[in-house]
């Protein structure tokens, strides 16, 4: 969940342009350094925030037709996002199906410190009809000085723990080149823990190892959503209304 920058868009007074017009259009979006909003592939749409998104009006998130989202958390063993408490019970009372992500910082701290640090401080879980099991992100810049071998160590340990102190597999965020570069593509967690790949751009996304098909999908960094001011991380969930709640209750 890299911070994302503020797109300006061109407001759009009809349905359909003139060839001329939707030129001057695209060259005004260059020159703004802008890129239009990837459409959403098919699936739940969803969002994921911190506090960088800034206040957050959740009914009107809830009420533009998002059905979940993934809400920073924590960082390392020392960073509890300063928006968290209000992102986290704004999105709950909105009615919006919401869980925590944890930023990984595997150089720091062991996984399992930084596991019960998520867990007691916004990561925990409770079948409440509401609540996702918490997210792993693993994105950090040069795979924080570890080997291959050691991030696959520190993955278990994070996953292991969290299951032990909340009964639920860990979510795992990332992209396919990260997982690559540093996992060395491991295949260890595709059988337990639910995927929520990072593509944009893209019509379908390229998946880590281990895993046939994503559970989330971070398909852009530029969404546009009533009640949140500026650029937001967009997603979908792979599947329907049913499938989600019975991932938020642990239910088959």
């Amino acid at each position: 969940m890299k911070v994302p920058a503020v797109v300006r868009r061109v407001p759009r007074r009809f349905r359909a342009l003139a060839t001329a017009a939707g030129m001057l259009v695209a060259a005004s979006a260059a020159l703004l350094g802008a890129a239009p909003a990837q459409a959403a592939p098919a699936g739940l749409p969803g969002i994921d925030v911190s506090h960088y998104q800034g206040s957050i009006n959740w009914s009107s998130v809830k009420g533009s037709g998002i059905r979940f989202a993934y809400i920073k958390a924590t960082e390392g063993t020392s960073v509890i996002d300063s928006a968290f408490s209000a992102n986290y019970t704004g999105a709950y009372n909105a009615g919006v199906i919401r869980g925590a992500y944890h930023f990984a910082r595997p150089g720091s701290s062991s996984g399992a410190a930084q596991a019960n640090y998520f867990a007691a401080h916004g990561g925990a879980w409770s079948a409440d009809n509401l609540t996702l099991p918490g997210a792993l992100d693993l994105e950090v810049s040069g795979c924080d000085g570890l080997s291959a071998s050691a991030m696959v160590s520190w993955i278990k340990d994070f996953t292991t723990t969290y299951r032990a102190d909340t009964g639920r597999d860990a979510v795992l965020y990332t992209t396919a080149s990260w997982w690559s570069s540093c996992t060395g593509g491991s295949t260890a967690f595709g059988s337990s823990n639910p995927m929520w790949v990072a593509h944009w751009g893209v019509s379908s996304p390229s998946m880590p190892a281990g895993w046939g098909t994503y559970t989330f999908w971070q398909y852009a960094d530029n969404g546009s959503v009533p009640g949140i001011s500026g650029a937001v991380d967009t997603d979908v969930f792979n599947g329907s209304a049913d499938r989600l709640l019975a991932l938020a209750n642990n239910t088959p």
